[in-house]
């Protein structure tokens, strides 16, 4: 009789949970509503947001139209995790906003992690190592135009047995050639999370 009991309690606790089943894109919106945890919607958000502030900018226009409307050679340069969180996904949100650049006519990507090996290559073909018909010439990269940087922080604050996460993703786009900044961006996503008085 006694376990009985505590099984109807059980049953009785658990009654108001139900389960549902829902595609990755649902999973991601709920997961954006209830957790403190960065998920990868967050990161097309700051990334779709990042990519319209930079194309609606005057001077970002401006510096386009001086160049008769020719891409932008852009390298675009690693995103500092200015965070306390060694997981942050800082990576995958580099390779986000590399896939976005790669799809806009309006640049042209360097691959600036990879030119020491493009450069041992050009090196080895001119050694006489290869056909000097197909050698490519040492000097004829591409230069960039302008340079991408980004950044993220993160501001925790706890009240009441919440936690509220804000998260601010900045990014700075400059002139190579002046040094002088053309946009800068910054996109906020809040995270909240609250304990559960059930423990459940």
């Amino acid at each position: 009789m006694k376990s009985v009991l505590i099984l109807a309690l059980i049953l009785t606790g658990c009654g108001g949970f139900r389960a549902q089943r829902v595609d990755s894109e649902q999973v991601d919106e709920k997961a954006m509503e209830i957790t403190d945890e960065w998920v990868d919607g967050d990161t097309i958000r700051v990334i779709d947001g990042t990519m319209t502030r930079i194309g609606e900018h005057n001077k970002f226009r401006k510096f386009l139209a001086a160049r008769g409307g020719r891409p932008i050679k852009l390298f675009v340069g690693e995103i500092k995790n200015n965070t306390s969180e060694a997981y942050f996904p800082a990576h995958d949100m580099e390779e986000a906003l590399l896939e976005k650049l790669s799809d806009d006519e309006a640049y042209t990507l360097l691959d600036a992690k990879q030119r020491e090996a493009l450069l041992k290559e050009i090196t080895y073909q001119n050694d006489g190592m290869v056909d000097p018909a197909q050698a490519k010439k040492i000097g004829r990269q591409s230069g960039a135009d302008a340079m991408l940087f980004g950044t993220v922080n993160m501001d925790p604050k706890t009240r009441d047995g919440k936690t509220v996460k804000t998260y601010s993703v900045n990014f700075r786009l400059t002139d190579l050639e002046t040094g002088e900044e053309l946009v800068r961006t910054r996109e906020k996503i809040n995270k909240f999370s609250e304990q559960s008085s059930s423990g459940w």
